[in-house]
């Protein structure tokens, strides 16, 4: 699958916990099934205020554990948690650049994927698009020391930037999910605190919908599609 074999390493990179899922959770599923060491970087938990009142970050942690454990994660670590990094990444660009390329357990180096997954660059949320340009930072050759440069890097979208989209947009490579989407419904619903029902876009029906509409375009039931920045093979 996408020209990688078992054991192979694939690192996704998202946001907050839930973003993996929500973008990329069929395609991490069925890369996990394939074999593939998946592995997950998450760069800001925080306690929030959400609908039902107050949601701690040791909630959003243990939902992340769960979902993980769903997709068939080898491994997950989150960067900051309930500090002011975490509240506006965007603000220390230099230091999640860092911890993108070489930090602990979960990282480039760490990890050394063939294949990065990192938020789309047009991402509506401004944490989003700080997280994307710190990976591609992270990612590119001729890094600080020895660094680990993926040879694909591809983009993923959240459920409310696909209400953005213009027709026709740049999206050119689409992941079958049609074996992985109950996998990925079930890894979603492990995220109680985030999901809100139809027809909200972060409901489990429209996103299931909008993976329907993404698979009918190439002719399957469900599919993920992704911006292509890198694809070196």
């Amino acid at each position: 699958m996408l020209d990688l074999y078992p054991g192979d390493s694939v690192l996704a990179v998202a946001p907050h916990c839930d973003d993996e899922t929500l973008g990329a959770g069929g395609t991490l599923a069925r890369l996990a099934a394939s074999g593939a060491r998946v592995h997950v970087l998450v760069a800001s938990c925080e306690t929030m205020t959400t609908e039902g009142g107050c949601c701690p970050a040791s909630v959003r942690a243990a939902e992340l554990e769960a979902a993980c454990g769903v997709l068939g994660v080898a491994s997950h670590r989150i960067a900051w948690t309930d500090v002011p990094q975490a509240a506006d990444p965007g603000a220390y660009l230099t230091d999640l650049v860092t911890i993108i390329e070489r930090g602990p357990v979960v990282s480039l180096a760490a990890c050394r994927p063939r294949l990065m997954l990192i938020p789309n660059g047009t991402a509506h949320h401004q944490h989003h698009r700080a997280v994307h340009h710190a990976a591609l930072a992270a990612a590119r050759p001729g890094g600080t020391g020895d660094p680990w440069v993926p040879h694909a890097v591809l983009g993923y979208d959240g459920p409310e930037d696909q209400c953005w989209l213009a027709a026709g947009a740049n999206r050119p490579l689409a992941v079958d999910i049609t074996g992985f989407a109950r996998v990925k419904e079930k890894a979603l619903r492990c995220y109680a605190s985030q999901l809100r029902d139809a027809p909200h876009p972060r409901s489990p029906e429209k996103i299931a919908a909008l993976d329907e509409a993404a698979g009918a375009v190439i002719g399957t039931q469900a599919a993920e599609r992704f911006v292509v920045y890198r694809m070196a093979w």
